[in-house]
């Protein structure tokens, strides 16, 4: 671990034991499909064959006197969305009509997987026979696949409502141009005069690039149970990655008081953005009213792939001017992503992003958000942006190999500093873009000597600008001297212990001796989603905050058995003590087991709204071997070097880096959505769509880069996003480098790197 700092801390950044561990490693653990209720029925979902169909009609009435069906809903039973957006930071946002149009299609469908109808019944193998009883009418229209096609004159139209929303300035408002179009939004981003700046470079190379979507590749499938009680309150069940972005999304959607909606939330088998939108609690929902019982609802492997959101695939063309001594001097780019069947791929953050690792004064931005027939798009780690810096870092390498430069020598020389703006304008705060840089220019893999034909080193940097968003905690002291933590962030990665270590810090306790549980919307206030990196940051802060007001309260019960003002009284090593008096002294679990008989238990309790997360930058460097007979690329060495403003729990903040490595190289190598040409996708299974498992995968090497976030308590600065951003083109640009071959589309399928060494060798 590489740090910038000498300050030493008891509890933060040390490597206890998580503490829901052995729950989670014995089973125990209760997930969304887990929950079962008295009486409970089971869902299922009717969903279209179609990517792109009106509805004429719908007749249910056979499955609703089907024996053991008690209920079925289709989009006529919700009521009519309102169009207002929610703005989720980094992970998009939400349009509440759109959302309530892809839970339930209501008079079209807009991909296969669309849902027309849900069936409540005493069993799933019930309401399976119950769906095929229900009639559906369907008028076929022509699909839209590809992003640039649904960009020409004459393509189908697959939202007549949509017209092309524009912002061509970051601080201007948007406009509508009030054309119909596929073309959702558009935005601009501009810095400098790019024309000058490309006149003033010695070189300039521009390249088109493009990526498939792909799976966040979550274990557990999606999943929900309600039970609408006759007095109108709701309670719902499920795995999410935000219990009050699901009560929000079921309120806003049903038209049902939030306030009357409480959302209890499971345990998560994965999410990395996926489980930010609520598809079947809503469902669920209407069915329990209907039925007057609990109803439970879990998606199939081939619903998740089919009929949630994966990451965009893309199409990007960029440009860079650069001196012969390797200075940028302009760069600019057109990104294409495509939305799925409704409007809201993160073409932003990927405009935003793509060059935000280094400094260019001169910069032209151009983003597309396209609506296609296929699934609607959702987050996945670091949203928008792994596509962008993957033509970014791409276009960069092959720049270095015109001016025979070294890869990290060029980027040290560009790399972005405190006060550097970004494409959008906004200047960055203190980043570790250059220590970064620097710990992977001086890790041994960089000076490793790489021998054998078919063999290359790749390198490439990445950003993520992190998220702030509301947090709640609440402390009490417990009589034997520990603590119990309440928070609303559900745990990905060891959330609980990062925010229970953070309190101890502050309390002078063992973190085994802060006792976190993650709990309902009626028992916390209201905490953002689990996404943006942003949960160590935020609900840590809460929970800073919150032992902050433990320590003033037991400060002031000290001074009360003392008789002396609480101004006397200070906290050091795990005691309280006078100022005044050294005699008068007593440790925390002494005085938390006096709290009942002098005055009554202590709780802190604390909200925030932290801005400043603080961006993460990372560098990664891979040394890859390629099967010139069979096309296979074999990942034979990966070190990657993050900036983690402070790691407070290492072993998890290395997983993070890791996990976020091993989805990257997938997405290089092997994932994609496959489709037909009718939008139907032919690998939705585990068996067929290609994630790298540990056979695949070297040890990741993961450096930990301290580069202390000033915004924060501790220093934290979210990890979990930055570690996917630069697998895709240290991943291309090491196989580029043994090949040969420029490769510019992802995965690098060994059909394709066959492809691209049979054009080299007929070309030579």
């Amino acid at each position: 671990m590489a740090t910038t700092t000498e300050q030493e801390f008891k509890v933060v950044g040390t490597r206890p034991i998580r503490h829901d561990g052995f729950d989670k490693v014995t089973g125990r653990a209760v997930y969304g499909p887990d929950i079962s209720l008295p009486g409970m029925l089971h869902g299922k979902v009717l969903r279209s064959p179609y990517a792109h169909a009106n509805i004429r009609s719908i007749d249910t009435s056979r499955a609703e006197s089907y024996p053991g069906v008690h209920a079925v809903v289709t989009g006529a039973d919700f009521p009519v969305a309102s169009d207002r957006e929610e703005n989720l930071g980094g992970e998009g946002s939400l349009n509440f009509k759109f959302l309530s149009d892809n839970f339930m299609a209501h008079d079209k469908v807009v991909y296969k997987g669309h849902p027309v109808a849900a069936v409540a019944a005493v069993s799933t193998h019930v309401a399976e026979e119950a769906l095929a009883l229900i009639s559906v009418d369907y008028e076929v229209l022509p699909p839209v696949l590809n992003a640039r096609e649904a960009m020409k004159d004459g393509a189908p139209i697959i939202h007549p409502q949509i017209t092309t929303k524009t912002m061509a300035d970051r601080a201007g408002p948007r406009t509508d141009t009030g054309v119909v179009s596929n073309v959702a939004n558009y935005l601009q981003f501009k810095r400098g005069d790019v024309e000058q700046g490309f006149r003033e470079a010695d070189l300039v190379l521009e390249r088109e690039f493009d990526t498939a979507s792909v799976h966040q590749g979550y274990i557990e499938p999606h999943n929900g149970t309600a039970l609408w009680n006759p007095d109108g309150n709701l309670t719902i069940w499920c795995s999410s990655q935000g219990s009050f972005s699901v009560r929000d999304q079921v309120a806003e959607i049903l038209r049902h008081p939030n306030s009357k909606i409480k959302v209890v939330p499971l345990e998560i088998g994965g999410g990395f953005g996926g489980k930010i939108t609520a598809y079947l609690p809503t469902v669920a929902a209407l069915l329990s009213r209907k039925s007057g019982k609990p109803v439970k609802l879990v998606m199939t492997r081939t619903e998740v792939f089919e009929a949630t959101g994966p990451a965009p695939g893309s199409f990007t063309r960029a440009k860079i001017g650069v001196t012969r001594e390797g200075r940028i001097t302009a760069a600019e780019a057109t990104l294409i992503y495509e939305a799925g069947a409704f409007p809201g791929a993160q073409v932003a953050s990927g405009a935003t992003n793509m060059f935000a690792p280094y400094r260019v004064d001169n910069i032209l931005m151009d983003g597309y958000d396209v609506v296609v027939n296929k699934p609607k798009v959702q987050a996945y780690r670091a949203p928008g942006t792994p596509m962008a810096e993957f033509a970014a870092e791409a276009l960069i390498d092959e720049i270095c190999q015109h001016l025979d430069m070294d890869p990290l020598e060029f980027r040290l020389l560009n790399a972005a500093k405190e006060g550097d703006r970004k494409a959008d304008g906004v200047p960055l705060p203190k980043v570790g873009c250059i220590e970064s840089l620097q710990a992977a220019k001086d890790h041994p893999h960089n000076a490793a000597p790489l021998e054998g034909p078919y063999r290359g080193r790749g390198v490439a940097t990445g950003y993520w600008g992190n998220a702030g968003f509301a947090a709640s905690c609440a402390i009490s002291v417990n009589s034997d001297g520990t603590a119990s933590l309440v928070e609303g962030s559900p745990d990905i990665g060891g959330t609980r212990a990062s925010i229970a270590m953070q309190a101890a810090e502050v309390l002078c306790l063992p973190a085994e001796d802060v006792h976190p549980s993650v709990v309902d919307t009626d028992s916390i206030g209201y905490t953002g989603v689990t996404g943006g990196s942003s949960t160590a940051f935020k609900t840590g802060w809460a929970a800073y905050e919150a032992a902050q007001e433990v320590l003033r309260q037991m400060r002031e019960r000290a001074a009360k058995i003392w008789e002396i003002d609480p101004d006397n009284v200070e906290f050091t090593n795990g005691a309280f003590h006078s100022t005044a008096d050294p005699e008068l002294r007593v440790t925390f679990k002494d005085l938390a087991s006096r709290l009942g008989s002098t005055g009554g238990h202590i709780t802190g309790t604390a909200n925030v709204y932290p801005r400043g997360a603080g961006p993460s930058i990372g560098t990664h460097i891979v040394d890859v071997e390629v099967d010139p007979e069979t096309g296979k690329v074999k990942v034979l060495r990966y070190t990657a070097n993050q900036d983690a403003g402070r790691a407070i729990h290492p072993s998890y903040v290395e997983g993070q880096i890791q996990g976020g490595v091993a989805q990257g190289v997938g997405w290089a190598l092997n994932e994609e959505y496959f489709f037909d040409d009718q939008g139907r996708m032919a690998n939705s299974s585990f068996l067929d769509y290609r994630m790298p498992t540990c056979l695949d995968l070297p040890m990741i090497d993961a450096v930990i880069v301290e580069v202390p976030n000033p915004a924060h308590p501790y220093g934290v600065r979210g990890v979990g996003e930055t570690g996917i951003v630069p697998p895709l083109g240290a991943m291309a640009n090491a196989v580029s480098r043994a090949l040969g071959v420029r490769m510019s589309s992802l995965p690098m399928t060994p059909a394709k790197i066959l492809e691209a060494l049979w054009a080299k060798e007929s070309n030579s």
